[in-house]
């Protein structure tokens, strides 16, 4: 009976030192998480710089399919850059903001 205590306690004992090991690796690995967040993070300015450029270049990418459309080219998935025979309801679809 005795043999079987010391056992237990020796268990819970390597165990316990397993979890204050993982504890400090989890520390770490919240200190780096943070201090990537905050290395991660834009200021308000280039935020919108970076969003401006992005709506910018999408007006850019649309004005250019619209120009393949009416060139005569298809620019649906379906069947992107054959040429177009008629109206494609895939491609007014994809060309239609709303």
């Amino acid at each position: 009976m005795t043999q079987a205590l010391v056992e237990i306690e020796e268990l819970l004992a390597s165990v316990l030192r397993e979890i204050q090991s993982l504890r400090s690796y989890i520390q770490v690995l919240e200190e780096e998480n943070i201090r990537l967040k905050r290395d991660a993070a834009l200021p308000a300015q280039e935020t919108e710089r970076v969003i401006a450029n992005a709506e910018r270049i999408q007006n850019v990418a649309q004005e250019n399919l619209l120009r393949l459309y009416n060139d005569g080219f298809h620019v649906c998935h379906l069947h992107f850059g054959q040429p177009l025979e008629g109206d494609c309801l895939f491609c007014m679809g994809f060309l239609r903001k709303d």
